[in-house]
């Protein structure tokens, strides 16, 4: 982790495992499908969830915890961040990590700028709220349909996969598992391959790719 009065911000991480990485926004939709996917994948993923949502119904989100998700942080109200002074960027992040760490009991580490907008003054008040690191993402995944940011249309080692808690949840998830398996890869979680100052690195993942559960349509 590069020092400094700036957090970095990761779109890919680079990686020398065959890993790629689930995450998934916000929270508004809550299915109640969704823990049962979750757990039958048996796979890692990181949550950026917006902290009044979260709040509102912290067991949802429990679950998807005990299913094998790490909760992050991706501001109080969901506004976009790039342009406001700094005191409005802090808040919101400041705020929200407060907010996600008294509900759930665990710290914080990471953020996610809503829309991906963010400036050098949000990567200033992620440093200053003692977050590690912000994340971008390398593919998108809505309404079933793994969209590519590169003409590479393939999942890359270390790409960063964006979903949202939609209608779609389980086409998403299912449809982001099958690309990762496609390309070979292992979904891994990015707090193992980001380690808190002088923790382990991540083990080697099992060799092979992992296959998309099996889903009831």
């Amino acid at each position: 982790m590069p020092d400094g009065p700036v957090a970095p911000i990761y779109k890919r991480l680079p990686v020398d495992q065959p890993v790629a990485f689930l995450t998934m926004d916000d929270g508004q939709t809550q299915l109640a499908q969704a823990h049962d996917l979750m757990q039958a994948a048996h796979i890692p993923f990181t949550m950026f969830l917006i902290a009044p949502v979260a709040a509102a119904n912290p067991p949802f989100f429990q679950r998807l915890v005990a299913a094998g998700g790490v909760i992050e942080d991706h501001t109080l109200t969901h506004t976009s961040l790039r342009g406001k002074p700094y005191a409005v960027q802090r808040h919101e992040i400041c705020g929200a990590k407060a907010s996600l760490e008294k509900t759930f009991g665990t710290p914080m580490r990471f953020f996610r700028p809503p829309y991906g907008n963010y400036d050098q003054n949000t990567l200033r008040a992620v440093h200053d709220c003692g977050l590690q690191a912000a994340f971008y993402w390398s593919e998108t995944v809505n309404k079933g349909k793994v969209r590519y940011q590169t003409p590479v249309h393939r999942i890359q080692p270390g790409d960063i996969i964006l979903m949202h808690f939609r209608p779609a949840f389980v086409q998403d998830v299912t449809a982001a598992l099958r690309a990762i398996h496609d390309a070979g890869l292992t979904p891994a979680l990015l707090e193992d391959y980001l380690p808190p100052s002088g923790a382990a690195p991540a083990q080697k993942p099992p060799a092979g790719a992992y296959p998309p559960p099996a889903v009831s349509r």
